[in-house]
């Protein structure tokens, strides 16, 4: 019986030893946005980073910094005086983080850039859309869909006026709307979903019978299309929108007619892949490639991007 006992013992013992080993090798990584918590895409962007650490172990700290850069530059050299195994970042504005990044890299941190890209900045990777590309297809799809031609004037609100992901879209956008002489303008309407539609409906209201397109240059403006639309008086369809598409707002705009086409930007599998390749720096396998990710969709595939982000 003693022997048993033993035996059964030791049995124990061997089947918890990886997971032992597993908690022993567990590694802390820091996980930094420019956007904001109450952004309704940044909760899935989170969704993912802590679905990651669920799956495998590993801490994640996250933050918010809702556009900040001094203290988005702040949080990524507490990572690193923290010694962080690697770190996931977004890019507040274009060159706001080369200085860190190269901090990250002297420290032999791996740094990994998620959201919106910074070429000018030393990081390890980048994961997400490329953003002049995304620009040029929504341009693009209004052009072709016969929705502006030359001499028409499209307007593009965006959260955060000179942020690098706005930035980079309306380049895209320019590429394809100048050569055809047709004009636009970008307006600021912060990160306040409140304030957004209500600068929103002042814009419409003030400007609306001369705009011919609508590009939502960020998930909370194109979200609010319908509320703004309801608000000022367009019924749907009266002015064709494109935009972003990651959230259950935009997507059921989408479904109801008010927006035309939106892009899907794998929210939840960016934070995932960009963890996961700083995991993999972290283990000595550098990587040496981009995950670039995207998907324009229109009614007829709305519902699946809706079912993903009811959690269906």
């Amino acid at each position: 019986m003693f022997k048993a006992r033993i035996v059964m013992l030791l049995s124990a013992l061997l089947a918890l030893s990886p997971l032992v080993a597993d908690q022993a090798e567990a590694k802390t990584f820091y996980w930094i946005s420019h956007g904001s918590p109450a952004d309704p895409v940044w909760t899935y962007f989170l969704a993912g980073a802590q679905q990651w650490s669920q799956d495998t172990g590993h801490e994640v700290n996250t933050s918010f910094h809702n556009g900040d850069v001094a203290s988005h530059q702040e949080a990524v050299r507490a990572a690193i005086a923290a010694g962080a195994d690697g770190i996931v970042s977004s890019s507040p504005d274009p060159g706001s983080l080369v200085q860190v990044a190269k901090e990250a890299n002297e420290a032999n941190i791996p740094i990994i850039n998620m959201n919106t890209p910074d070429p000018t900045a030393s990081f390890d990777a980048y994961v997400g859309g490329d953003l002049v590309t995304t620009g040029r297809q929504w341009a693009q799809y209004l052009v072709d869909k016969g929705h502006v031609k030359s001499g028409d004037f499209v307007w593009m609100p965006v959260e955060v006026p000179g942020a690098t992901y706005g930035v980079q879209e309306e380049q895209g956008v320019a590429s394809v709307f100048e050569p055809l002489g047709i004009t636009w303008e970008v307006t600021d309407a912060t990160l306040d979903q409140a304030e957004v539609i209500s600068r929103m409906v002042d814009y419409m209201t003030a400007n609306g019978d001369n705009i011919d397109a609508i590009i939502g240059l960020g998930d909370l403006v194109t979200g609010s299309i319908k509320r703004v639309f309801d608000q000022a008086g367009f019924a749907p369809g009266d002015i064709p929108v494109v935009g972003w598409g990651n959230s259950l707002d935009t997507t059921r705009e989408v479904l109801s007619g008010y927006v035309n086409a939106a892009m899907w930007q794998d929210p939840l599998a960016i934070s995932y892949m960009a963890l996961s390749l700083a995991s993999m720096a972290a283990s000595g396998i550098p990587p040496g490639f981009d995950i670039i990710t995207g998907a324009l969709y229109e009614a007829d595939k709305a519902q699946i991007y809706d079912d993903i982000l009811s959690g269906e």
